[in-house]
């Protein structure tokens, strides 16, 4: 489990296929901030721009670990198919602090950001979500963007799903990626954790 707050921001160095052709995914060898694995072994989950992935190797004196993407989940997120920088979120531990909300990791769709604007001190982001994960959207919800919690201020529904706009405060822009974003930037999306289940359990068929 995650909470959606950034705790560094790292940069996929290299990209390695693990064969050839679509059925297979990718070693991903990302550096971090000094000191920032303290504490880290095989096998513990760091989410990547919102994608819960599982540390295989760790190269703590380069401040690096790897982590291996399955084909299906290069197919269902963006930005992990090539180097750059991407938002790290370690996984949450009994007794820490809840300051975003409960996050899985798990990534739900991809959005398309449909402007990035100043106003004031802050910069709003409007963002279209694909019709599959609208209903599950709703104003003062929560809504992870690229691994970062946000709080929808609206939502404006259309045939093709909606468009939300979010409020970025200068302190977001300057500790995670979304500031890199730009008209028609691809990025990962994950619902509301409660509001999935809610609607599971109104949809489904009672038994006889």
């Amino acid at each position: 489990m995650f909470t959606g707050i950034v705790t560094a921001v790292g940069r996929i160095e290299q990209v390695t296929p693990l064969g050839s052709g679509g059925s297979f995914g990718v070693r991903l060898a990302i550096d971090t901030p000094p000191r920032y694995l303290d504490g880290v072994a095989t096998g513990d989950s760091v989410a990547l721009n919102g994608a819960c992935m599982t540390v295989t190797r760790l190269n703590t004196p380069r401040d690096r670990f790897d982590v291996d993407v399955s084909a299906e989940s290069l197919a269902r997120t963006t930005g992990l198919q090539h180097p750059g920088r991407v938002n790290l979120e370690l996984a949450l531990r009994a007794g820490d602090r809840l300051g975003g909300h409960l996050v899985s990791g798990h990534v739900d769709g991809i959005g398309t950001v449909l402007r990035m604007q100043t106003v004031g001190e802050s910069t709003e982001l409007l963002l279209h979500c694909p019709a599959e994960l609208a209903r599950f959207v709703a104003v003062k919800g929560s809504l992870v963007v690229n691994g970062v919690s946000l709080t929808i201020n609206s939502v404006t529904d259309r045939g093709d799903g909606c468009v939300v706009s979010i409020n970025l405060i200068p302190h977001t822009m300057a500790q995670t990626t979304l500031s890199e974003l730009r008209d028609r930037s691809s990025v990962n999306l994950e619902v509301d954790l409660i509001a999935r289940y809610v609607e599971r359990l109104l949809s489904a068929t009672p038994r006889a």
